[in-house]
């Protein structure tokens, strides 16, 4: 993969102490998104480093987190096959069979994922699932989504059959600049 990324940035959380550096590169046949994320997560310090790798429709292949915390440090590998079957440590992860997407809770980077896959024109609206990873457990779950194109860089994003809603602006690349209330981007490389 080109080692040169095509974006570089950084994201602020609104709401909690949480900065992420964020690159984005592209390859005729992959795309490979990586973050450091740092926060304050229940008054505790987490340091997360991810890598997710996607084929060139933006379709999730893998995934690697890692977290360090006052507790120690562990990893998460997940494997997505030609069948959509996600694999942690040689086991199928069923509960999350048949998602397309990663969802990081801790960044917007992944919210890119749908945002560039589905190519929404403005009115049109879309569902997914993805395959949902929450912190400090690393648990992962289904979380279904809905992503509406409200305007030229506008998304209405929506999970949990709108339990959660959120007016997302993108760049041209399709990466959050404002994220209300939860991120903003505060530099771009």
């Amino acid at each position: 993969m080109n080692s040169t990324p095509r974006a570089s940035l950084l994201w602020t959380r609104r709401d909690a102490i949480s900065l992420e550096y964020f690159q984005l590169y592209e390859a005729p046949n992959e795309i490979r998104l990586s973050g450091t994320i740092l926060v304050a997560h229940d008054g505790q310090p987490l340091r997360v480093e991810y890598v997710v790798n996607c084929d060139r429709d933006w379709s999730t292949r893998s995934v690697r987190i890692a977290l360090a915390d006052g507790s120690g440090s562990r990893e998460m590998r997940l494997l997505v096959d030609d069948q959509r079957r996600w694999w942690s440590e040689g086991k199928e992860l069923t509960e999350v069979a048949g998602c397309v997407d990663v969802d990081i809770s801790l960044s917007p980077s992944t919210n890119t994922l749908p945002i560039r896959r589905l190519s929404l024109t403005q009115g049109e609206e879309r569902d997914v699932v993805a395959a949902w990873v929450r912190f400090p457990d690393l648990a992962i779950e289904r979380l279904p989504q809905r992503y509406v194109r409200t305007g030229d860089s506008q998304y209405r994003y929506s999970s949990g059959g709108g339990a959660f809603t959120a007016d997302i602006e993108v760049d041209d690349l399709g990466l959050v600049v404002r994220y209300p209330p939860l991120w903003e981007r505060v530099g771009l490389g």
